[in-house]
């Protein structure tokens, strides 16, 4: 815990702040470790966590090594934040318009910099890589219900129900995002061809692909995993794709390294897949940055000249849609090093066949 705050404290030096403030959940537990509602202020001096009455039992329990502080909710825990950093220059990721403005009119030293906690967060410790390999351990293990529950006639939803209850019992948690109705992707025949497919109640039938694409939060921090099987058969052009998009994505996994920018890997790949005619069929980009949240930086598209260092926790996860007909994704979680990425994720990209 120390030695984050001491990377964020120094980044945030580099930049002209004494004070580092955290009003986004994620920012507050990695400052502190609880994750609620509550403010969190870090300086060279000493770290504070601001919380209302509601949460002080919890906060006092979870906290380590910072100075825990009660206050009413509302505008008398913002009141409590101005009086701990009066005088500070404070750089602080995004409390909301209301807030920013209420604390800005009382200190002008106050400035959003939610860069700086990502700036911080994308590199790793061994506990952070440690949490995320635990998520991506569960995940595997459901790919492997997946082929003994995978069927004709089950449905998307009945799929997405079983392997959160599954996922629950191994000790993980479901993370959403703010832009999806469902915790997981399950999308299959031509819903698979859209990459953030909501899960509706369609009915698995012979010939379908089936997007698995799985989020999961262990010890909070997250790993994110795509799959993609068949249903009773794989028509040719279908395992031709399938084969172009595995091996695009075990390219991007030999190019992530250390020193490598993150617009080289998403090149790479998406190379390989205009070579076989897919090029326009391939409509994100390759990864993103896995930890706190499930998307954060680094970017692993074009164009984006950041280079890749050791211990940055990164997807790669290439894909094929045909609108209408298909999709493919095969995705794993991976942590960037020196000569070869580790992936956190074993479960076998071969094409199964199930149901």
């Amino acid at each position: 815990m120390k030695k984050r705050r001491s990377r964020i404290i120094n980044i945030a030096t580099g930049k002209g702040f004494n004070t580092v403030a955290a009003f986004q959940p994620e920012n507050v537990f990695y400052l502190t470790n609880f994750w609620g509602e509550a403010i969190a202020t870090c300086n060279n001096d000493k770290t504070t966590l601001i919380v209302p009455k509601l949460e002080a039992s919890r906060a006092q329990h979870d906290s380590k090594d910072c100075e825990v502080i009660f206050s009413d909710r509302g505008p008398r825990l913002i009141e409590t934040f101005i009086n701990e950093t009066k005088g500070k220059v404070v750089c602080a990721d995004d409390g909301g318009y209301y807030i920013v403005e209420t604390i800005r009119r009382r200190n002008s030293g106050f400035i959003v910099a939610a860069d700086t906690f990502h700036e911080g967060r994308m590199i790793k410790d061994e506990n952070e890589i440690g949490a995320i390999a635990k998520a991506a351990k569960v995940i595997d293990d459901l790919y492997e219900i997946c082929t003994h529950e995978v069927k004709k006639g089950l449905t998307e939803r009945s799929l997405q129900t079983k392997l959160i209850f599954e996922a629950m019992q191994m000790g993980a948690n479901i993370a959403c995002q703010s832009s999806t109705l469902n915790p997981l992707i399950i999308a299959s025949g031509p819903n698979a061809a859209l990459p953030h497919s909501q899960v509706s109640d369609r009915e698995f039938v012979e010939g379908d692909m089936i997007v698995v694409d799985l989020t999961l939060r262990y010890g909070s921090y997250i790993a994110d995993a795509t799959r993609t099987f068949a249903i009773g058969m794989a028509r040719s052009e279908i395992k031709k794709a399938y084969e172009v998009v595995k091996k695009s994505q075990q390219l991007g996994i030999d190019f992530a390294k250390e020193g490598v920018s993150c617009e080289q890997v998403d090149k790479e790949c998406r190379t390989l897949i205009s070579y076989w005619g897919y090029g326009n069929r391939f409509i994100h980009s390759t990864g993103h940055g896995i930890g706190l949240n499930i998307h954060e930086p680094p970017w692993l598209r074009t164009p984006n000249q950041q280079v890749l260092k050791r211990n940055m926790a990164i997807t790669i996860e290439p894909g094929i849609y045909l609108d209408g007909d298909f999709g493919i994704r095969i995705e794993d979680s991976i942590i960037v090093d020196n000569w070869q990425a580790k992936n956190l994720n074993t479960f076998t990209k071969d094409l199964l066949v199930l149901g």
